[in-house]
């Protein structure tokens, strides 16, 4: 029988004794992100041996590929030195969920082996656990008794973790020595004499917490088999056990091996030389490599990527034994497509984006693979007598040119020496902790964890409150605590919210939000006064800020699955930024994402805020139906027993606790405005929304020289402002200056045609576009400096406002017992008008405050009203407001305690101010 025939001949078999045939699950298991790799067949049946899923079948039988190399399971040292270790295996199995037990599963084991692929009955050994004398009996009935073996828990015994469903395990093992008469002693003895082909699992006992095992209500079946071990064993059967076997002698391997000697021009000879090893390595670790890509993973430096780019580098090493040093192993892609796309589809439908993976990864390790090379040389040969190579140098060679530390180890290990791991792992250690320190913005889980040892978690009412009444809690190293908040707290990439803090005429500025422990700490510049702490206080957030962070939090989700949809479902995120100025996304991908690429990306998440889709935020809900939903995770993401999901339609549903647009429609425009590389296997996006959006299209339009003229514009209305707020200025007097300094360094660059669209142009050109590219970085940079200065100029308008607002609150007409007050005020647009407005309500203490300013041209208006006159006397801002507005041709409306509006006819104001009081009264009667 060959392999295709002993792959159908199992499930055949199985299939008449009423199993569900099932396909594989993929060798990434996106459901599980516990698990680096599936690595068993049992993995997709997980949730029902855990008694929390269920089929609608309860016998199934499938051919699941897996990869062992991590854990209690690397074998990696020994693929390709060995004839039967392998990175990636295909698991023959059949299972019974509460249905049959040991009888069927040993009889049904025994009858295929022995009278379907005739396997010799006297070649076969199996094991029970020791105290396993059921299991023995049955096979008492099949095979001499002398060839039934006890083992204890580490051979027989499986378990699922710590705690959950386990049970004794019955293994099938099969002499391959050329007489057959291998010693019982080598059974679980390692020797590739005589090995185990079959294990079956009987899942009968649940291990508690305490230890102890009790008895499941249902029993369960769970077997797996080896299925290139079986194949070796038939191929060997063919000789009668005459040619030792070797899974690399069946026709698994050979075409594979046929095609690497092929281009390699090196006949192989089933032997343990370099040459011949090398081979097995290759072909074991393409099989690895092209089925991972192809269900998802991609190689990269962390978790599965960083496994899979191990395996990558080590067979583009073993490629040099063949005098390999252009890539070649995606050549080998079409070989797996050609033998196993019609058991494995996925493969065929991944193939081009799995080749251009593996292709690429060479390239990249190709360029430093040799020099590593000699600078291990070098290091040997510095060694003279000692026998340890040194951790300094291990080290070096992966810091500087990627060599994994096992492949070190590996080139050691043929020239005698060890590895200084020791050394290594501290180095490693030291970056690591080098790289945290790096990112760290401020020492805020220190301050937190000071502050909130004590404290219960913070209520986040956010989601759907600007601002709430709280108490103040504590306060540290300019941090306070709240009881509940509606401040996001810097997590997931998203930064944190700023706002206010307020009481009275008592107001303090929150400027960042963190969180420790799910203790949120409010970052203040102000003086927290002891009147604040004895009191119920308002918190609010900056809800301008806050929207434009939701626009690029949403966009960044849209966009994380146009991504997907046009590059693979390789990509997956490494890292985001979302801020209220623009997104930042870094993702796993293995090349440049080209022109087209990112043209097809923008359309689609513009398609999508077109499409104006309501956000479903499934808030608190537990993880198995976040799972059944279908949202992202990913390997290495830590989930709760209870998460958050949010929902764009059937376009994007992915696991996340941040704050978003309640419909795309409000993001109005996504624009990618650049991508580069991040990291080995990384790439980086970054885009603009709305306003940030429509400005950089116009800064597209202009040539080189006009954006030199636009930055000038840009400085000079900088520095204007400078002047006018003097100390108050964010930025000393040398910053502003400096800022002439900095732009004239672009003033010599010639211009360049516009439409540089060919590679031979973008070389040409390369200087030019690299300097275009730093004046743009530097106008955005000049961008966002104007804005912070702007929102200083418009708090110190505010600030200067609030001392008139003192004025008109003496001033104020009383009618009914309560304050009124009317009045034009200065202010540069609708958010310092409703800023002015709170502070109008807070200072009146019983009253109707309406404000009016001109801004753009137009009249802007803001009515205010004390919560005890919205109860006692039914007086609504809202309603107020919309009267007025229609005396100046416009409208308006809000909330009982704040309403703002908008007027055309400027030369009415002074006029309708004076009727201000007449329509108070008005809403009394």
């Amino acid at each position: 029988m060959n392999s295709r025939e002993v792959r159908q001949s199992f499930l055949d078999f199985f299939r008449s004794k009423q199993h569900t045939i099932v396909p594989s699950a993929p060798v990434i298991p996106h459901g599980d992100p516990t698990l680096l790799f599936t690595n068993a067949g049992m993995n997709q049946f997980k949730e029902i041996f855990l008694g929390t899923g269920k089929r609608d079948y309860t016998r199934a039988a499938d051919t699941q590929k897996c990869i062992r190399v991590s854990g209690k399971h690397n074998d990696l040292e020994e693929v390709g030195r060995d004839t039967y270790h392998h990175t990636l295996f295909e698991m023959l199995g059949n299972w019974s969920f509460g249905d049959y037990y040991k009888k069927e599963a040993i009889a049904w084991a025994w009858e295929l082996l022995t009278e379907r692929w005739k396997m010799p009955k006297e070649r076969l050994w199996v094991t029970v656990y020791k105290t396993d004398e059921e299991a023995a009996k049955i096979w008492g009935q099949y095979i001499d008794p002398s060839h039934v073996l006890r083992f204890g828990d580490k051979e027989n015994f499986w378990e699922m973790g710590d705690t959950g469903p386990c049970g004794p395990c019955s293994e099938i093992h099969i002499d391959l020595t050329q007489r057959g008469d291998a010693p019982a002693a080598l059974v679980n003895a390692g020797s590739p004499e005589l090995i185990e082909i079959w294990n079956l699992v009987f899942i009968q006992y649940n291990r508690n917490a305490d230890g102890s095992l009790t008895e499941l209500p249902a029993k369960h079946v769970d077997t797996g088999m080896g299925f290139e071990r079986v194949c070796a064993v038939m191929e060997s059967m063919k000789s009668n056990f005459k040619n030792f076997p070797s899974n690399y002698d069946s026709d698994v391997f050979t075409p594979l091996i046929s095609k690497i000697s092929e281009i390699s021009k090196i006949e192989y000879k089933a032997s343990h030389s370099d040459t011949d090893v090398a081979m097995r390595v290759i072909a074991d670790h393409i099989r690895a490599l092209t089925f991972a890509i192809g269900d998802g993973a991609t190689p990269s430096n962390e978790g599965r990527g960083y496994v899979l780019r191990r395996i990558l580098r080590r067979a583009s090493r073993w490629g040099r034994k063949l005098e390999l040093r252009e890539p070649f192993m995606y050549q080998l892609v079409q070989t797996l497509v050609d033998t196993m796309s019609d058991v494995f589809p996925e493969i065929k439908e991944q193939q081009a984006l799995i080749e251009r993976v593996v292709k690429s990864e060479e390239e990249s390790f190709n360029q430093t693979l040799d020099r590593g090379l000699e600078i291990f040389e070098q290091t040997i040969i510095e060694l003279k007598q000692s026998k340890i190579f040194p951790g300094e140098a291990a080290f070096k060679l992966y810091d500087t040119f990627g060599f994994p530390l096992d492949l070190t180890q590996l080139l050691c290990t043929e020239r005698g020496l060890s590895v200084d791991a020791a050394t290594f792992a501290q180095l490693m250690d030291e970056q690591r902790e080098r790289s945290r320190d790096s990112t760290k913005s401020v020492s805020f889980p220190s301050i937190l964890s000071f502050m909130t040892k004590d404290e219960v978690p913070t209520k986040f009412v956010g989601y759907t409150n600007i601002e709430t009444k709280t108490m103040l809690k504590s306060i540290a190293e300019g941090y306070v605590t709240l009881v509940q908040t509606p401040f996001y707290a810097e997590s997931g990439g998203q930064v944190g919210d700023t706002g206010t803090i307020s009481f009275g005429n008592t107001t303090i500025n929150v400027v960042d939000t963190i969180k420790h422990n799910n203790i949120f700490g409010h970052k203040v510049d102000g003086i927290v006064g002891e009147l604040l702490f004895k009191n119920e206080v308002t918190a609010k957030i900056d809800i301008k800020r806050r929207k434009s962070i939701e626009r690029n939090h949403t966009s960044t989700h849209l966009m994380h699955a146009a991504l997907r949809q046009i590059l693979g479902t390789h990509v997956h995120q490494a890292g985001s930024l979302v801020s209220p100025e623009h997104l930042r996304f870094d993702f796993a991908h293995f090349a440049k994402v080209s022109e087209q690429e990112l043209s097809e990306i923008e359309n689609i998440v513009n398609e999508q805020i077109k499409n104006n889709i309501t956000l479903q935020h499934h808030r608190d809900i537990p993880f198995d139906d976040a799972k059944k939903m279908g949202a992202m995770m990913f390997f290495g993401d830590k989930y709760g027993d209870r998460v958050n999901v949010v929902q764009f339609g059937e376009f994007s549903k992915e696991f996340c606790g941040g704050t978003h647009v309640k419909n795309t429609g409000e993001i109005g425009y996504f624009k990618i405005r650049t991508e580069a590389s991040s990291a080995s296997g990384v790439r980086r996006i970054e885009a603009l929304t709305y306003n940030y959006a429509v400005e950089y299209l116009k800064l597209q339009n202009k040539t080189y020289r006009e954006r030199i003229e636009y930055a000038y514009d840009l400085i000079d209305e900088i520095q204007e402002m400078h002047n006018k707020l003097g100390s108050s200025s964010p930025f000393t007097n040398e910053e502003s200056l400096g800022l002439d300094t900095e732009l004239r360094k672009f003033e010599d660059v010639p211009e360049i045609p516009q439409n540089i669209v060919t590679d031979e142009l973008k070389k040409e050109f390369s200087d030019q576009l690299t300097r275009f590219q730093s004046l743009e970085n530097y106008i955005f940079e000049l961008s966002d400096k104007k804005k912070i200065i702007e929102k200083e100029k418009a708090k110190a308008a505010i600030q200067s406002a609030s001392g008139n607002i003192d004025a008109l609150v003496m001033n104020a007409k009383a009618i009914d017992g309560f304050k009124l007050v009317g009045s034009k005020i200065a202010a540069n647009d609708m958010e310092s008008l409703k800023s002015l407005g709170d502070t109008l309500r807070t200072k009146l203490g019983s009253g109707v405050g309406l404000l009016a300013s001109i801004i753009d041209e137009k009249v802007a208006l803001v009515c205010v009203v004390s919560d005890d006159l919205i109860k006692s006397k039914n007086l609504q801002a809202g309603k107020i407001v919309g009267v007025i507005a229609k005396q100046l041709n416009g409208g308006g409306g809000g909330k009982p305690h704040l309403a703002t509006a908008g007027g055309k006819d400027i030369a009415k104001l002074d006029e309708t101010l004076k009727n201000f009081s007449a329509v108070v009264k008005g809403m009394l009667n």
